[in-house]
C-alpha cells in the first residue's frame, strides 16, 4: 500500500516536469543547450507551444499560441545559409526557434532567439541532441 502511495507521488510530481511533447503532438524541435538547458516546440494541431527549461523540473517559461498567431521562416533555396525558423509570439516578446545549416562550411546552427522591445538575445543548442522538423512545417509566412 505505501508503495502505491509513494508511486502516485512520484506520477503527480512529476506532471509539471518538463518532458518531451505529449504523445498526441508532434516534436517541432527539441535540444539542449549549451547550459544543459532544454529548448522545445509542440505542435498539437490547434496550437504550437514553446517551452524552455532545466530538463525532469518545471520549464521556466511555457508559451502556447494558436496554430494561426505562429509563423516560419523557411528556406527559399537560394544561398549557402538553408535556415528555418518557427516564431512564437507572446505579447511583445518573440520566440524564433531556429535550424541552421551553412552549406559551405558544412555547420549547423539551431537555438531560440528572444526578441523583446527591440532588443535579441540567442541562446544556441549543444549540437548534440537536437530533433528539427521545421523545414516543411505548415504556418504563416513570417514578414
Amino acid at each position: 500500500m505505501i508503495r502505491i502511495a509513494l508511486s502516485m507521488a512520484l506520477i503527480v510530481a512529476a506532471q509539471g516536469a518538463m518532458a518531451a511533447c505529449q504523445p498526441s503532438q508532434k516534436t517541432v524541435f527539441r535540444c539542449s543547450t549549451t547550459q544543459g538547458k532544454v529548448i522545445e516546440v509542440c505542435d498539437s494541431g490547434n496550437a504550437i507551444e514553446y517551452s524552455f527549461g532545466r530538463p525532469q523540473v518545471k520549464p521556466e517559461i511555457v508559451v502556447s499560441q494558436p496554430r494561426n498567431a505562429v509563423t516560419t521562416q523557411q528556406w527559399q533555396g537560394i544561398g549557402r545559409y538553408q535556415y528555418y525558423s518557427v516564431n512564437v509570439p507572446n505579447g511583445s516578446t518573440v520566440y524564433s526557434v531556429f535550424d541552421a545549416y551553412d552549406s559551405i562550411d558544412q555547420r549547423r546552427e539551431s537555438g531560440v532567439s528572444v526578441e523583446v522591445g527591440g532588443k535579441l538575445v540567442t541562446v544556441k543548442c549543444n549540437g548534440r541532441d537536437t530533433v528539427a522538423n521545421i523545414e516543411g512545417i505548415k504556418l504563416r509566412p513570417a514578414q
